[in-house]
């Protein structure tokens, strides 16, 4: 059963949530301090932390700076009365998953925390469990595409070459490592810009739609890279190792 970890000093907030979520299946332990959201992360297995920002004299984060400190994968919600563009970039910039404004609705709440934790176990798939694609150093294609892998070339059928950025050829080597397998938004960013994904992030949204616009012959209707809805693209084609790309 996962486990919340509340911080709030408003305990009618604390039983509000204690009452929902044990309702839907959590189990969960709540703080009012950061001493005490300390000594039940350290104590106990959380498995997701929910924190307001503004905590009397104390600061929601400096508690999320904290875990991030040594812990860089259990998802962390912020839940704040201060729907601030300042206060959000702040708290996803020390690492939050997410961030919720006061008065919300318990069900939208609920949503985001699956949604959080969902990533956060996608993430932690063993990627040496992950289908073998092609060797770095080979050549390879799919659909109507050659990658030479040791030039860094991308051309199609007729042999012209397919200008692309940096990011955007570290993006399809990522899908063709790794086809016909869904990978979430956390691990594409990870492996494209190495940091973590977060829900305000549409960075890798846009590459992904500009990867479209060059590699898909209708970047409308995408048969290459395609959208699973809840949990990231697929790279839904084969790919092919070639010994000559004459």
């Amino acid at each position: 059963m996962s486990r919340v970890l509340v911080l709030d000093d408003d305990p009618r907030i604390r039983q509000m949530l204690q009452r929902y979520l044990t309702g839907e299946g959590f189990t969960v332990a709540l703080a009012g301090t950061l001493q005490q959201a300390q000594q039940a992360f350290t104590q106990q297995s959380i498995n997701l932390v929910l924190l307001d920002l503004k905590l009397g004299a104390e600061n929601g984060l400096d508690f999320a700076r904290a875990i991030r400190a040594t812990d860089k994968r259990t998802p962390i919600i912020i839940l704040s009365s201060k729907d601030d563009v300042v206060d959000k970039v702040v708290g996803l910039e020390v690492g939050a998953d997410d961030y919720i404004a006061k008065p919300f609705h318990l069900r939208e709440l609920l949503a985001r925390i699956r949604a959080a934790m969902r990533r956060a176990e996608t993430t932690l798939v063993d990627e040496s469990l992950l289908p073998a694609g092609p060797p770095r150093s080979e050549n390879i294609s799919f659909g109507n595409w050659r990658m030479a892998r040791a030039s860094r070339l991308v051309t199609n059928h007729l042999g012209q070459e397919l200008p692309l950025t940096s990011k955007e050829y570290k993006l399809l080597g990522v899908f063709v490592e790794h086809p016909r397998r869904v990978l979430s938004r956390d691990q594409l960013t990870n492996k494209v810009s190495g940091r973590a994904w977060n829900a305000y992030d549409r960075s890798i949204d846009t590459q992904i739609r500009r990867l479209r616009k060059k590699i898909e012959d209708d970047p409308g209707n995408p048969k290459l890279i395609k959208t699973v809805r809840g949990e990231g693209y697929i790279f839904s084609v084969d790919v092919h190792v070639e010994t000559d790309f004459s």
